[in-house]
């Protein structure tokens, strides 16, 4: 079966934004003497604030009102300066010039609004490479649900089983599954410690990882 498109997920799979915005989070949690941990984070990942307020519930877990706008301003700033820091995960650059020279087609499908994802994509210089970058601006539904993907199959003018997808949240990977794509979960230092057994394929990293090792994956799905 032909493979003619890759999509990849944005956060903690193109740029590592997730590691930085936890510790942050961590970080301003311990000053209230509150703990929070991964598996609560985690319905964020590859999600929204919709699966789970931090602020909300540091506030419930204080049992005092607290300045939303104030708290989410400090995590903002910090994390940023963080992820500034960083460049593309590793093996990422390298599968977009593999993709390219075979003149595959290749698209972003994120659930963070496009105000966040372009500027970072800009600043890695990796804007242009993509055929089409779809955030949760372009969509009603964002992952879990599968829109993100389909939408972007279709929009590549392929259809799901000609592509395959890249993600690191089980957020992600349900969504990329459910619109009947392989789905290769790229773990990094968060997402390692949950369960992507649903994925396709589960990798530690893409550093390294040829596209003709994926397209063998691909050809031996079960």
């Amino acid at each position: 079966m032909t493979i003619k498109g890759l999509i990849f997920d944005f956060d903690g799979l193109i740029l590592d934004t997730e590691t930085p915005e936890y510790q942050v989070l961590q970080e301003i949690y311990r000053s209230h003497n509150v703990d929070l941990s991964l598996s609560q984070w985690s319905a964020v990942l590859g999600a929204s604030f919709a699966a789970f307020d931090p602020w909300r519930y540091l506030e419930q877990q204080v049992g005092r009102p607290l300045d939303h706008g104030e708290l989410q301003e400090v995590w903002r700033r910090q994390s940023m300066a963080l992820i500034r820091q960083q460049g593309p995960m590793p093996g990422v650059e390298s599968l977009i010039r593999q993709a390219r020279h075979r003149n595959m087609k290749l698209g972003v499908a994120s659930s963070s609004p496009g105000d966040w994802v372009m500027p970072h994509l800009v600043r890695l210089e990796l804007a242009g490479s993509f055929d089409i970058i779809l955030t949760a601006d372009d969509v009603s539904h964002i992952k879990p649900h599968p829109e993100l993907f389909a939408s972007a199959a279709r929009q590549l003018d392929i259809e799901p089983w000609e592509a395959i997808a890249f993600e690191d949240s089980p957020n992600g990977i349900t969504s990329a599954r459910e619109a009947g794509i392989f789905c290769v979960a790229v773990l990094n230092s968060l997402t390692r410690h949950l369960n992507t057994a649903h994925a396709s394929l589960v990798l530690d990293s893409l550093e390294g990882v040829t596209l003709d090792y994926l397209l063998d994956k691909v050809d031996h799905r079960s």
